[in-house]
Order: structure tokens, then C-alpha cells, then sequence
């Protein structure tokens, strides 16, 4: 099978031709038919994660269908449509496992940092980590999905019962979360690199009632804060935005370092919370809601092959919605 593979940290992912794997007990193999490109791939490539493995395939974002499976599995079965998402595997067993916080097990696996992921024809997964995915959904438009979506829909809940809810960092997350929130009768104000107009255009395009650069107040104070581009210096930012009682969610894996601000920004019952991976109770609630809307994904395709284009493209911020890879030979 093609496969593109950081061998090493801090270059450019290369083309690699590989046996394609054999699922083991309890796994699937899965013929990857979409994988869309997260900021966390920029992240693993810049070598911002913690107990990342080289080589390894990226790509965490991933929709295909189950090709063959391993001893024990009994869901899904072969032929079926799955998404696999970041969270690859856990050990079922800690104390985060038994209470419903399987996101922070402190033994989990992640798919395209220690597990080989999407950014090849074919992947294993643990089938207990794969989710069905809604037939109103192309691949292409619900690999998005697994991560931006997911990261999104978490972040929104951590905002409680917010009806003024601020967007920093309108991109493939944001796009998503921003559609949740106006399905609950949220009013969004989307804050984007200064000067993008077109980011904004887009926001408002999606219903924000108001966009503008992440250097400018909201007209109104907000009751929370969902902050997806991993700049520190935008919490500070986000805590002068809210109210008193109001929290700033950071849903990013990394980000920059916070620069030093008052505490009379945080007085006030303010609080600031960061959002860690996912739950497969998260991944089953927001596909049900997402076809339920249903949200509709703005995403630029590009080959397998043309990973680095892709991962550049992100990086520039010149996508509007999320990139996705599909196999060079598929469609798109």
C-alpha cells in the first residue's frame, strides 16, 4: 500500500510503500477512503507532542470501510463504513476508564501519534474506537468529523449553557462548532487573524452575528470563549471578551506559552479550562447532532500524495474549512 511517513521529526512526511497491515485480535483493517489533516499533524511534525513515535503515518481524521477483521471482532463488520478518531485505545481499567473519563487514561494510544493512522490506503484500528458514521455524509465531508468536529463539540459543552459564545480561530473546528451552537439557539461571534476577511465573511456566511479580527472586543461581552488557534496570547484576549462568570475553553493539544496577564481579568468568577482528546460517548452524541442539523463540512481535497501541499496549506492559513486527503487513485 502508499502510505506517507514522518520518519523523522521536523520534516516533511515521504512517500513509502508498505505490506498492508493484518488486523489483530480484537482490530480492524480499514481501507481508507478519506483523511482529513488536522493542526495536531503540524503539532506532531514540529515535534510539540509528548510521546509521539517516529516513523509513524499521520492522520487521525479517518473514514473508510472495514476491509477485514481480527479474532474476536464482532462489530463492525467487514464491508461497513467507520470513522476512526484520535483516541486509538485505552486500558479500560484506570480510575479516569471506570469513570467516564477515558479521554485522560493515562496509558492511552492515539492514532497518528503512536498508532499508524490515515495518511495511507489502509489502516488498523481497535474496532471498539470506531464509530459508525451517518449515511447523509459523503467520506469526504465526514472526515472532519473525528476530530474537528469532535474537539469542537467537546469544547461547546465545556461552555455549559453560554449563549453569547466567542469563536478564536475560525477554522476546520470552529466551522463545525460554529453550527452546533447556532442549532442550540447560540449567538456566535467569530474572531479570526486580523485582517482575514474572508475568514470572516465565511463565519458570518455559517451565522456568526458578528466577525472580526482577534485583536477587536465583541460588541457585547460574551459567557464563553472557545479558543482553537494555539496562540497563549489569545487567553488573555478571550478572559477581557467575557463576562463575569464567564469561562474561556482551550481546545487545542498545544499551544504557545500564556503571556503573564492582571488577575483582574480572571477575578470575577472567570475561569479558564482546557479540553482534552475525546470520549466515544462524545463521538456517538455529536454524530447523532451532526446529521440531526445537519452540519455541512467546507473542506479542500487533496491526494495522498500531496500531504505536504495539504499540511502546508494549513499552516499558511489558507484553507477555509478543513483539508482531506483521499487516495491518489480515488475520487476527487
Amino acid at each position: 500500500m502508499k502510505s506517507m511517513v514522518l520518519r523523522r521529526v521536523c520534516e516533511a512526511v515521504a512517500p513509502e510503500d508498505r505490506s498492508i497491515p493484518t488486523p489483530g485480535p480484537g482490530q480492524v483493517l480499514v481501507r481508507v477512503a478519506a483523511c482529513a489533516v488536522c493542526r495536531t499533524d503540524l503539532h506532531l511534525v514540529d515535534n510539540e507532542l509528548p510521546n509521539a513515535r517516529t516513523p509513524i503515518v499521520p492522520g487521525h481524521e479517518i473514514i473508510g470501510r472495514v476491509a477485514a477483521i481480527g479474532p474476536g471482532v464482532e462489530r463492525p463488520a467487514i464491508g461497513e463504513r467507520v470513522g476512526i478518531p484520535w483516541l486509538g485505545w485505552t486500558c479500560g481499567t484506570c480510575a479516569y476508564c471506570t469513570s467516564g473519563r477515558e479521554n485522560l487514561c493515562p496509558q492511552a494510544r492515539f492514532t497518528g501519534c503512536q498508532i499508524d493512522g490515515g495518511f495511507a490506503e489502509y489502516t488498523v484500528a481497535d474496532a471498539r474506537f470506531c464509530f459508525a458514521i451517518p449515511p447523509g455524509f459523503s467520506d469526504v465531508h465526514a472526515a472532519p468529523l473525528m476530530c474537528a468536529g469532535l474537539i469542537g463539540f467537546r469544547s461547546l459543552r465545556m461552555a455549559g449553557e453560554a449563549r453569547r459564545l466567542g469563536l478564536y480561530g475560525f477554522g476546520a473546528a470552529a466551522h463545525i462548532a460554529a453550527q452546533v451552537a447556532r442549532w442550540e439557539g447560540r449567538k456566535v461571534y467569530a474572531f479570526t487573524r486580523p485582517g482575514d476577511i474572508a475568514a470572516q465573511d465565511f463565519a458570518r456566511r455559517l451565522g456568526a452575528v458578528w466577525a472580526g479580527g482577534s485583536d477587536e472586543m465583541p460588541p457585547e461581552p460574551l459567557d464563553a470563549a472557545l479558543i482553537f488557534a494555539p496562540v497563549g496570547a489569545l487567553v488573555p484576549a478571550a478572559l477581557s471578551a467575557v463576562a463575569p462568570g464567564g469561562t474561556v475553553v482551550c481546545g487545542g493539544i498545544h499551544m504557545s506559552d500564556i503571556p503573564a496577564f492582571p488577575y483582574a481579568l480572571l477575578w470575577m468568577e472567570r475561569q479558564v479550562r482546557s479540553v482534552a482528546n475525546l470520549t466515544r460517548r462524545d463521538g456517538e452524541e455529536f454524530l447523532a447532532i451532526a446529521a440531526r442539523i445537519p452540519v455541512l463540512t467546507t473542506t479542500t481535497t487533496f491526494r495522498l500524495s500531496q500531504a505536504n501541499e495539504a499540511l502546508r496549506a494549513l499552516r499558511d492559513g489558507t484553507l477555509t474549512g478543513a483539508a482531506v486527503l483521499v487516495p491518489d487513485g480515488g475520487p476527487g
